[in-house]
């Protein structure tokens, strides 16, 4: 299988990446991203949000690989999501990952201006700052809408996705649009004992890897990229060796029946859901049960 998946403007992505959520400690993100480079990882994902861009920078600095061999992506944050928020907040981001342009930049949230905020992200583009432009958390309406009335389309749209929460018509959608579903939260963060699942640890057994190694595989083979996260050097080796083999049809149709249709964290489908989380975004308090939907 071929490790890396081609964006809708021709340019090249490893098809699994690490992120780096909730590593808020400097030194331990910035070991982690050390360690994730060394063990092979080329896609380092991060965002303003998690406040470790400048650790990330530091790592990046560091690794001995060539810049133009790694892949880097980093997010506007709300507050931030408008066109000129959008070039003070590029420019901030920048300037914590040291770095002269990005390989990825993305659009956190479906909130703000964010239609001002691609007309900027637009013009960095063209001026070569960045390599690919993308969103998060977009479904498929606000997709469609937003797409409709702006010039470039983005590479990828980033959607929590995981064999509790497959999906499916987001990525169908995406692909009829060629563009790329990454999904954040592979490993559905331990929720409801997912690497203890019966059918996952089944097939991990028939093709003796382990539960993580099936999942990230499972969304590989369906074409989506995963972004997974841990600090353990051996768990970092593992996740990336999942391209020497490959799942059946019928294990794929029984990882498929897993699929409970909904978010494995706290949904945010109210007024008051979204107003609670926009108010935690502009003053920078998440309680945790909002947090991981910062992802």
């Amino acid at each position: 299988m071929n490790d890396k998946f081609v964006l809708n403007n021709g340019v090249e992505i490893p098809k699994i990446g690490f992120g780096v959520f909730r590593m808020t400690d400097q030194a331990v993100c910035e070991d982690a991203v050390l360690q994730a480079i060394e063990c092979g990882y080329r896609l380092i994902d991060t965002a303003a949000a998690y406040g470790n861009e400048e650790a990330v920078g530091k790592a990046i600095h560091q690794c001995g690989v060539p810049r133009e061999e790694l892949f880097i992506t980093t997010k506007l944050w709300i507050p931030d999501i408008s066109y000129e928020g959008a070039k003070r907040g590029f420019a901030k981001s920048l300037e914590r990952l040291g770095l002269d342009y990005l390989d990825m930049y993305v659009i956190h949230q479906p909130y703000n201006d964010y239609f001002g905020a691609w007309k900027a992200l637009e013009e960095l583009y063209e001026q070569g700052k960045i390599r690919a432009i993308s969103v998060d958390n977009f479904t498929q309406d606000r997709l469609a809408d937003f797409m409709f009335w702006n010039k470039v389309k983005p590479a990828a749209n980033l959607l929590e996705c995981n064999p509790y929460f497959q999906r499916p018509d987001e990525a169908a959608y995406l692909k009829s649009e060629d563009i790329l579903m990454q999904a954040w939260s592979p490993l559905a963060a331990g929720q409801d004992d997912l690497l203890n699942n019966p059918t996952i640890c089944a097939i991990a057994n028939s093709h003796q890897k382990s539960p993580a190694q099936i999942i990230l595989h499972w969304l590989v083979q369906r074409n989506i990229l995963p972004l997974v996260k841990t600090s353990n050097p051996q768990r970092m080796k593992e996740n990336l060796n999942i391209f020497d083999f490959e799942l059946t049809e019928n294990e794929m149709q029984e990882i498929s029946k897993l699929d409970k249709g909904h978010t494995c964290f706290m949904p945010r489908n109210t007024g008051k859901a979204v107003h609670d989380f926009l108010t935690q975004a502009v003053t920078g308090t998440a309680p945790s049960g909002i947090i991981e939907k910062i992802n």
